[in-house]
């Protein structure tokens, strides 16, 4: 790792990390890569998309609405999020994402520490090999990374 700062300007952001999750980007802003305690993305949610309930064991999270409509369940309260909604979920907080609109939505997505990059490029990776409704594969690749599934998985998640 570097001590050097990120600057990231619309312009070079195209040019940025990204990978393709459910047919849509996210963006690495940044990674363990450039930083020691944190990790951010930008995230494309497609309309339909659920994460299904899930937990971290160190991780925290927390994510701020850009554009569209999701809903949220963190611990036991529901949350219906539009643009400017900020939510923070510390490590052993029960939570799930599901994009509710039938338009795409968009998250800035923080993760410390850093690291989950690495999950959501072997998601990815499953995706373009057309195995991203292996429930099996999926929930394997959540265990590695920091993350017990609650809920069962659907496709896409």
């Amino acid at each position: 790792m570097n001590a050097t700062p990120v600057i990231r300007m619309p312009a070079e952001l195209a040019g940025n990390e990204e990978v393709t999750l459910a047919g849509h980007p996210m963006v690495f802003l940044v990674t363990g890569k450039d930083a020691k305690h944190t990790s951010m993305f930008d995230w494309t949610i497609p309309p339909g998309f659920a994460t299904g309930l899930h937990v971290h064991r160190v991780q925290e999270e927390s994510f701020y609405l850009l554009e569209g409509e999701c809903e949220w369940l963190v611990g036991d309260q529901a949350v219906r999020a539009t643009p400017g909604a900020y939510l923070f979920v510390p490590p052993g907080v029960p939570h799930n994402i599901t994009n509710v609109s039938a338009k795409s939505a968009r998250v800035l997505m923080t993760v410390s520490p850093p690291g989950h990059e690495h999950y959501f490029r072997k998601l990815a990776e499953l995706g373009a090999q057309g195995r991203h409704g292996d429930v099996k594969a999926v929930g394997e690749l959540r265990a590695r990374y920091d993350t017990d599934q609650l809920s069962a998985l659907t496709a896409g998640s």
